[in-house]
């Protein structure tokens, strides 16, 4: 089942290997300091740094550790809910707010790879949804248009992916791919070239309010900080549990395949889409870069496992899709968090002078992009850091205080219900 030399670590981190954990020099007062070094705390330093802000962010993990580099690169508008779903909850005028950030994500990913000119193989290539019933099919149609989205029978879904495991789909053609660490690398480099101090391996352990600041502790030193930015996301801890409480860690895993041949990945993947389905068990997939390999990803585990145990029901999955994949073997499996929120939307905040971004339930690429820049400019107190995100409630449970103890019973009633093709 596995290659030779398989490892259980990203395959996006073979172009990209983790920085050797060296010792960090940690100043005693900085303007701004910042909990995460993932796509969102490294795009509020860029805007802090840029803005002459003495800035520092800490990671508990190498640098980049975390979902920044483990994820598909998939860039979709982000937003779960509808349009419909949207109006509901919030009324029109909110919907809309909400629905126009969305598609800013995506936009604003694309112009920052432009501009600052980062080599992260950012494609415009378009995602494929199948169908998995034909009842959802139809509830698909329902969308098409939406940003010129269109509908793909099951009599020609052969020109969109090689397999007849779906009853159609649509075209999402705005969405686009990258390439996670490359990316994560080309932004780290731009938040070092424009001052911003970046230390893996250096836990925060408090945070403590004190004198219109912050006294951040961390196992060997303590730093004066005036603003404090939280850009944990899945990664959240009870170093600041009033956020903790409110975002649902969930686990992730994906595979990457052999090397395949040429004509396997054309007749399977013709057009380089970004790839998702469905069902509840959400699975989504895609070509490596190169077209070289299939890289399938889903939430596989009623509790959090290992990737070598995940990575038989995933095989086993893109078998179900492509069986002519049947002997392929696998040469790299991981995993990372995601955060999912109560309402299915993402948050951004501000606690006296902390600020926070999170919970991208699944859409993290974009809108932890988007929303780490829109935090970085509020806390250098700019008006264009407003958001949407930031005038929703930030809703809890009761009992609820960040260990997901129905994560399992949850598992199961998604694996039943697609069981079941409801």
């Amino acid at each position: 089942m596995f290659t030779s030399d398989f490892k259980t670590e990203p395959y996006w981190w073979d172009a990209v290997p983790r920085e050797p954990a060296e010792p960090y020099d940690i100043p005693a007062k900085v303007d701004v300091l910042i909990v995460g070094s993932g796509y969102t705390g490294l795009h509020a330093a860029l805007k802090t740094a840029r803005a002459g802000r003495s800035t520092l962010v800490l990671d508990a993990q190498q640098i980049g550790y975390g979902a920044s580099s483990r994820n598909g690169g998939q860039i979709s508008n982000s937003i779960k809910l509808n349009l419909l779903e949207l109006t509901k909850k919030f009324g029109t005028d909110m919907a809309a707010k909400i629905s126009i950030e969305g598609k800013a994500s995506r936009d604003y990913i694309e112009s920052f790879v432009k501009e600052e000119g980062l080599d992260c193989n950012f494609k415009v290539v378009g995602r494929f949804d199948g169908a998995h019933t034909p009842k959802q099919y139809e509830k698909l149609a329902k969308t098409a248009g939406e940003d010129g989205s269109f509908m793909v029978p099951l009599a020609d879904q052969h020109s969109e992916l090689g397999t007849d495991f779906y009853y159609g789909g649509i075209v999402r053609p705005n969405h686009a791919s990258i390439h996670p660490a490359l990316y994560h690398r080309g932004l780290l480099s731009l938040v070092r070239q424009a001052g911003a101090g970046v230390g893996g391996n250096c836990k925060v352990t408090s945070i403590k309010f004190q004198n219109n600041g912050y006294l951040v502790e961390t196992p060997t030193q303590s730093v004066q900080a005036k603003r404090v930015i939280i850009a944990t996301n899945g990664y959240t801890t009870k170093v600041t549990p009033e956020l903790q409480k409110r975002v649902i860690p969930i686990g992730s895993y994906i595979i990457a395949t052999e090397e395949l041949p040429k004509d396997v990945m054309d007749r399977l993947m013709p057009k380089n889409r970004m790839l998702c389905d469905t069902r509840k068990m959400v699975f989504y997939y895609r070509p490596s870069p190169d077209r070289k390999r299939i890289l399938f990803g889903g939430r596989v585990s009623l509790n959090e496992s290992d990737p070598v145990a995940t990575a038989k029901p995933l095989r086993n999955e893109l078998i179900r899709i492509f069986p002519e994949l049947k002997k392929v073997k696998i040469s790299h499996s991981w995993s990372g968090f995601v955060a999912f929120t109560f309402d299915k939307l993402m948050h951004v905040g501000r606690q006296k002078e902390m600020y926070y971004a999170m919970g991208y339930c699944g859409s993290g690429v974009g809108m932890a992009s988007y929303l780490g820049m829109k935090i970085g400019l509020m806390a250098v107190d700019d008006a264009t850091g407003q958001t949407a995100f930031s005038e929703i409630p930030f809703l809890d449970r009761l009992y609820y205080q960040g260990n997901p103890w129905f994560m399992g019973p949850t598992i199961s009633y998604y694996r039943l219900h697609d069981r079941l093709s409801l």
